[in-house]
Order: C-alpha cells, then structure tokens, then sequence
C-alpha cells in the first residue's frame, strides 16, 4: 500500500516554504510521493536535494488536473479539514482497507466539489490550524509512528545524542 500526498492551492510567491515543508513531512512520515496542482521547479529541487542527500525514493509530481487525478484515483481519497469528521472517529475505518490512500491538503480555500469527491473528509481537530501539522498528525497516527524509526539509507544519517549533534556523510545503508 502507498500513501500519495495531493497539495491544492499552491501559490507560488507566498507558500514555496509551506509546500516544502509539506513535501517533507509526508517524506519523513511514510508517504511516497506529493503532487503539487501547480509546477514549482524551486519545490521539486528541494525536496529532491533532500531525497538524494538523506535518501528514499520519494517523488514529487505535478497534475495539470487536480479533479480528474482525484476521480481517477484507485484507493482511498482521504481530504484533510476541520470541517470532517474527528480522526479519532474514522482512523480505524481508513486503516482496515489495504488500497492505497491518497491524502488531500489544500493552501487556500479548497474548492468545494473536493468534499464530495473523497471518500473521507477527516479533521485532525475542529478548529483551525495548518495543512503541514494535520498532514503530520495523519500520517503518524496511519502508520503507528513507525515513520519516526524508517532508516531512509541515504548518504547523510543522524546518530542520535543526548547533547550536540552528529551526522555521519557516506553512510549509505
């Protein structure tokens, strides 16, 4: 089973950080691959950066139609907003079927044609809050934590410390 992220509403001048930082959540907590509704060559190269440096085989994608990518979607469409039913009353129910998910997360005000286009609409919580901690929150309760313990065998790895850092280089595992 593989978890694809689809980020709608990407805009180019004000969210580069907000749609990296999102790449790399769903990197470092288990997804495999984000799709972005709008091209950001500045995106893709860093979260590509960090995949060749830090390892994985995460992808990162554009659709040029976010509404057909969805309807075409085979697995479970999964939107995340406040405005969905808790996670506390739905995660069992998503983690019983064994299709792939694809996890909806929007920028700006998500069309509402999503709402009923997705099998699930899912609220971290009911109030507001951002795409990157419901996506993080999502993932890590989807995958059990184990996203936290994933060895991702790339050239750079953290060797835990109580204080300081250290990072070892060319440690492909």
């Amino acid at each position: 089973m593989q978890v694809t992220v689809l980020r709608l509403g990407h805009r180019y001048m004000r969210d580069k950080r907000i749609s990296t930082h999102i790449g790399l959540v769903a990197r470092a907590f288990g997804a495999c691959e984000l799709v972005m509704d709008l091209k950001d060559p500045l995106v893709e190269e860093s979260i590509q950066q960090v995949v060749s440096e830090w390892g994985s085989s995460f992808k990162v994608h554009t659709t040029e139609n976010w509404k057909k990518y969805i309807k075409e979607f085979r697995g479970d469409r999964i939107h995340l907003t406040m405005y969905g039913i808790n996670i506390n009353q739905c995660m069992d129910k998503i983690k019983e079927t064994p299709k792939d998910k694809l996890i909806i997360i929007g920028g700006k005000k998500v069309p509402s044609e999503v709402y009923s286009l997705v099998d699930y609409n899912v609220a971290i919580g009911n109030q507001p809050h951002s795409e990157i901690s419901a996506l993080s929150v999502f993932l890590d309760r989807f995958f059990n934590g184990t996203g936290l313990d994933k060895d991702f065998g790339g050239n750079k790895k953290i060797i835990p410390q109580k204080h300081g850092k250290k990072v070892l280089e060319n440690q492909k595992t």
